[in-house]
């Protein structure tokens, strides 16, 4: 498991159960602020920063608003959007997905470290990462240790550019000190998730199935492989770990 430093997961739909929670809030949103927007729409965007879906989605119904009339209109939903997501998290049972902490377990026996990005700010990701008990034992940058369940955390208010850019995972590499994208792996169930892993280089970019998209959503997007559910990643770690040595190259 030499070849492989970090593994970047996304959290709703990835780590964490999603039962289309997130677009179900921001459905309820949009709707109170007169933002007309398609279930398939929302769904198409999932992953992506919400303030930067909510400023798309308003620019393609008002045409070419003035500055100001945008923003007033971005700052509206986005506003109640955070409130109704907060609540939503703060009072519902938040869990981790299949296979999660099995593979977060094994990732850490083997010495791999686990960064957890996200399209969500930090104040909900934080209420998230606390439900579960992740939150435990991380520092002010949300960095933690060997100890520790994650050993880092990006939210996408953290960087200049959300997904589909790759700035959360190079950030994620940053601060667990990992230099070379070809011993990261990228794991996420959007398609930004999976624009993100290969605009970053990662080793592996791959998806999941059992999250937010189907197969034959996420099937047209860049990916090496789609998985099951977490619980698969262990055995293609494994197998591609030794392939690897096997062939007598690095990743």
């Amino acid at each position: 498991m030499k070849a492989f430093q970090l593994v970047v997961f996304d959290m709703a739909g990835t780590t964490v159960r999603d039962q289309h929670e997130v677009e179900h809030c921001f459905a309820q949103a949009a709707s109170q602020t007169d933002l007309i927007v398609s279930d398939e729409r929302i769904l198409a965007m999932q992953g992506l920063s919400k303030r930067f879906v909510f400023e798309t989605l308003w620019k393609e119904q008002l045409g070419q608003p003035s500055p100001s009339a945008l923003t007033a209109k971005v700052d509206h939903s986005y506003q109640l959007f955070t409130e109704i997501l907060e609540n939503h998290y703060r009072t519902q049972p938040v869990v981790p997905t299949e296979g999660c902490l099995e593979t977060f377990d094994f990732l850490r026996k083997n010495g791999i470290k686990i960064a957890l990005t996200t399209g969500f700010y930090r104040k909900v990701t934080d209420i998230i990462l606390e439900k579960l008990g992740w939150l435990t034992g991380l520092d002010e940058q949300y960095v933690g240790n060997s100890q520790t369940v994650i050993q880092a955390s990006i939210a996408s208010d953290e960087v200049e550019h959300g997904r589909p850019q790759p700035l959360m995972i190079q950030k994620a590499m940053r601060l667990l000190g990992v230099s070379d994208p070809k011993s990261v792996v990228n794991v996420g169930d959007t398609p930004s998730d999976l624009q993100s892993g290969r605009a970053a280089g990662v080793a592996l970019n791959l998806g999941v199935v059992n999250g937010t998209h189907t197969r034959a959503q996420l099937e047209a997007y860049p990916h090496d492989q789609l998985l099951g559910s977490l619980g698969d990643l262990p055995t293609l770690l494994s197998a591609t770990s030794f392939q690897k040595r096997a062939n007598g190259l690095s990743l």
